[in-house]
């Protein structure tokens, strides 16, 4: 069972000695509801509150949920989060952009519980991103669900679904691999059955897999299951976004213990040096559009509601295709893209930006200056990395994973410490998700022998980029990944932004680009004020610019 956690929380800023006992008293604290930010209300300030945040929520147990097993799923706290249940420290979370999960049941206790959690958004020389030219606002800013499990559950995001034979088969038939991994959070023993269900998009089972598990004690099982020789599905597409799902059930002899549904997508696609991208087999030109999460008033703190009305203006407005720059999204922003049909890039938290490369600011060198920081540096960007893989591996509408944007802005000799990470990276995307792709965005710096873009298997150009004689038919798939750049204030011109594409032939017109991307849908909160921020085609407050129509 899983309940909204978002509801009557208590907050205040700065760092609150004693805020995490149970019997503190918050009843002066703000009375708040996630999602959340340290900057809320926000309005494209350049400035933002930086230090620490303490949440509290108290909430019942009863004596029967103490049997199983309760966590919280937090999709996303900027940038360090210390959960503390009664007191108690529960979990602690660095990284602004991934979820996680936390048990509390050690913890808890029946009746009254108190949960607290100390956020902060401090700079760190060993926590990606080191910079870039986003607004970092701290705070619980993404949704909170209270799950209650049986001891053994699907494990968080412990259900991945692949399908294979779709490009053999021409898209006749299909095979549909589930891999379910089992938590078995107090050693229990037995015999446990792991059923599979396959559902049409109406929901009509039309294919049932069964495995028993015999539970020994291990923590962490791996149920492999599969749905050979579907035949016919409905491929998934921007022009019909066709969605099937996965219901799997978990049982203690006939009691079903646990249920977990996901969605997928039957579709196969391609990224090829010579002749483009390829969507279920015809050639298909990527329009696309770059897109920050945060709105007016709100800041980082955006409800599901408005993402969704994020993605339904970019498909209104004909793209086809979202580069999330330059962090991973929430859950609910792919949810959309997989429901109205656009292609997205999903990038993980390493970036930078032009500016003063020192340690301290959100402008530093995008690789660390100090030799002690860099393997922490190097185990936080993989970590997201692969938690952004774990959470968002099922939706349809990703076609390829990024490992960065711009990292070229760095400090002098770290230039190969960012090709040493960025080759970790790419590596690690391919052991997690043989499927997709790892791309190298922002690729266009640095010239000569120490290119990044080769590093990966698709180069992500930015601006002048796709100009520069270096990258023009690289070899391998390319993208133009931000074109435009036109910073105007609405209602702006009546002129869509492309003077770029029409700069020379090499933008347009040439089999071996697979399509571009617009810098940038929406305004946005830049610490480089309007000069960066005001460069969408859709302000701030979500009104279409001139050039949105």
């Amino acid at each position: 069972m899983i309940d909204n956690f978002n509801r009557d929380w208590r907050y205040e800023s700065g760092d609150v000695a004693g805020a995490e006992h149970p019997d503190f008293n918050d009843s002066d604290w703000q009375h708040i509801g996630l999602p959340h930010s340290f900057s809320t209300p926000y309005f494209l300030s350049t400035d933002f509150y930086e230090g620490y945040g303490w949440y509290r929520k108290n909430f019942k147990v009863d004596k029967k949920e103490l049997e199983g097993v309760l966590s919280l799923d937090f999709d996303g706290v900027f940038q360090e989060a210390e959960i503390y249940v009664n007191g108690q420290k529960a979990g602690v979370h660095r990284g602004g952009y991934t979820g996680f999960n936390v048990d509390m049941t050690p913890f808890l206790h029946e009746g009254d519980n108190v949960v607290a959690v100390r956020v902060n958004n401090l700079w760190r020389p060993t926590l990606a991103p080191r910079g870039g030219e986003h607004v970092f606002s701290g705070g619980i800013y993404r949704n909170v669900r209270l799950v209650k499990s049986s001891p053994v559950h699907v494990a968080w995001y412990g259900v991945g679904v692949t399908t294979d034979g779709l490009k053999a088969s021409g898209g006749k038939s299909a095979s549909v691999n589930v891999d379910v991994e089992l938590a078995n959070t107090r050693a229990e023993k037995g015999e446990y059955t792991v059923k599979s269900i396959l559902k049409s998009p109406e929901g009509n089972a039309i294919g049932e897999c069964l495995s028993r598990v015999m539970l020994s004690g291990d923590s962490l099982t791996i149920v492999k299951q599969s749905f050979d020789n579907v035949k016919s599905p409905r491929l998934w597409h921007p022009s019909t976004p066709v969605l099937y799902s996965v219901d799997t059930k978990i049982y203690k002899g006939s009691r079903e213990i646990d249920n977990v549904t996901t969605d997928f997508g039957f579709r196969w696609f391609e990224w090829t040096a010579d002749r483009g991208f390829f969507l279920n087999g015809e050639h298909y030109v990527i329009k696309g559009a770059n897109a920050h999460q945060d709105q007016a008033g709100w800041g980082d703190a955006v409800p599901d509601g408005a993402h969704r009305r994020d993605v339904a203006m970019l498909k209104e407005a004909g793209f086809n295709f979202i580069r999330g720059s330059h962090y991973p999204h929430s859950p609910a922003y792919l949810k959309a893209c997989d429901e109205m049909g656009l292609l997205f890039w999903s990038e993980a938290p390493y970036w930078a930006t032009a500016g003063p490369k020192d340690d301290g600011s959100w402008t530093a060198s995008s690789y660390p200056i100090v030799e002690k920081d860099c393997e922490e540096f190097e185990q936080s960007a993989l970590d997201q990395l692969a938690e952004m893989i774990r959470i968002h591996r099922n939706h349809p509408s990703i076609v390829v994973w990024s490992m960065c944007n711009e990292p070229f802005f760095c400090a002098d000799g770290t230039l190969p410490g960012v090709k040493k990470l960025l080759t970790r990276m790419v590596e690690l995307s391919h052991k997690l998700d043989p499927t997709r792709p790892a791309a190298i965005g922002g690729a266009q710096r640095p010239l000569g022998d120490d290119r990044i873009d080769f590093l990966g298997d698709i180069a992500g150009y930015n601006g002048d980029g796709g100009t520069i004689a270096d990258f023009l038919n690289p070899g391998i798939p390319n993208f133009v990944s931000e074109y435009g750049v036109t910073a105007t204030l609405r209602p702006g011109k009546y002129d869509p932004g492309w003077g770029d594409l029409w700069k020379d032939d090499h933008w347009r017109g040439h089999d071996w680009r697979s399509g571009q991307a617009i810098w940038c849908a929406f305004d946005h909160g830049s610490i480089f004020g309007p000069a960066l921020g005001n460069m969408g085609i859709i302000d701030y407050f979500r009104i279409p610019k001139r050039s949105w129509y």
